[in-house]
């Protein structure tokens, strides 16, 4: 650790550069997460783009973020920003809070981060490169190369994909990080690590705040998918992820009941009717597997509750503009849709060979 006195060469090179106009907030939601802040702030310290803005969203913590988060904005108060909450407003009002700081300030990129991440030094750098390699703004957000805290070969997320049982999944997840190197289309950027466009929120939306947490990377990309935009998978961007640093686990009863929920809202809020009649046998059978699959976990209560609470909140919600998408691009969707049922069966086939040779 630096002290004031002897500032790191990465601070000094900020210093040296903040005559550049800053074109991206790193946006991170933050509850309870004081042990993971340290290592994130470090991180983002050594970035090799130095002028950008880090804004802290403080979701009412109690295990002394607070405190950690007003010594560490004093340090740098041009550059250092948070945030304080008093209650938890979940992870979508917190990066809402975030984007309109953007949209505020006329950045046009933010990239919404994790606290529980260690970015690369070209991490930032590398995104800012890939947007701007698209001059007609028709990437909406790009999705980084996270790989794993505690294995740094292997993939946590290579972006992910949506398929016609109503599953989100993540390309590359426990597979070798040499085998994903190459950029690719997804269907939508993790928000754990990704970089969106300010600009394109006015036409996307915001976060819908009804889902609290889960899915809404999902949700939002599909909008955006809808609405003609792309999302990018870029490889050289790359963060080292822990993995379910707030909730705790991959799997408890907030998470699955929040899941399974927001899975109805997603369905219910980008699938027009006759999509939703076309694609109801595989959108059923996906969520009876899981209402077993969580059954033997022991959370097939909690994963019922969720779907009750998702039906029954429906007449809350509200749709994406669905009679303003073409319906050639309704098609690709659901090509996409198909193309991603088969790339979800090919990674199980892949899991359970590695498995029986392994």
């Amino acid at each position: 650790m630096h002290t004031e006195d002897q500032p790191s060469i990465a601070e000094s090179h900020r210093g040296a550069e903040k005559l550049t106009s800053p074109r991206t907030v790193v946006v991170i939601p933050n509850f309870n997460g004081l042990r993971f802040l340290p290592d994130c702030m470090t991180a983002l310290d050594r970035q090799t783009v130095s002028a950008f803005h880090i804004l802290v969203i403080e979701n009412g913590s109690t295990d002394g973020s607070v405190e950690w988060l007003r010594s560490w904005s004093l340090k740098d108060p041009q550059m250092r920003h948070v945030i304080f909450n008093e209650a938890n407003l979940g992870f979508d009002g917190a990066v809402n809070q975030g984007i309109h700081w953007a949209e505020q300030h006329s950045l046009p990129f933010v990239l919404l981060l994790n606290n529980d991440t260690k970015a690369r030094p070209e991490f930032i750098q590398a995104l800012e490169k890939r947007m701007d390699q698209d001059p007609e703004h028709r990437i909406f957000a790009l999705s980084s190369q996270m790989i794993k805290m505690h294995d740094n070969t292997i993939i946590d997320d290579a972006g992910d994909q949506y398929n016609l049982l109503g599953w989100q999944f993540q390309r590359g997840l426990d597979e070798p990080v040499s085998a994903w190197q190459k950029p690719a289309r997804v269907f939508s950027a993790c928000a754990g690590a990704a970089m969106y466009r300010t600009e394109a929120f006015k036409t996307v939306g915001l976060f819908d705040e009804n889902h609290f947490a889960y899915l809404e990377d999902i949700d939002i990309s599909f909008r955006a998918n809808l609405y003609g935009y792309e999302i990018w998978y870029c490889p050289e961007a790359v963060c080292e992820h822990v993995g379910s640093g707030t909730s705790g686990s991959k799997y408890n009863h907030f998470k699955v009941k929040l899941s399974a929920r927001n899975s109805i809202w997603l369905i219910y809020k980008n699938l027009p009717v006759f999509l939703m009649i076309l694609n109801s046998f595989p959108l059923i059978s996906g969520i009876l597997i899981k209402q077993l699959y969580f059954t033997r976990l022991g959370y097939g209560r909690d994963y019922l509750l969720g779907l009750w609470e998702g039906l029954r909140r429906l007449p809350d919600l509200r749709r994406a503009k669905l009679e303003e998408v073409p319906p050639m691009r309704y098609l690709l969707i659901e090509m996409r849709l198909i193309a991603a049922t088969f790339e979800y069966i090919s990674k199980l086939i892949r899991k359970y060979s590695q498995r029986k040779h392994g």
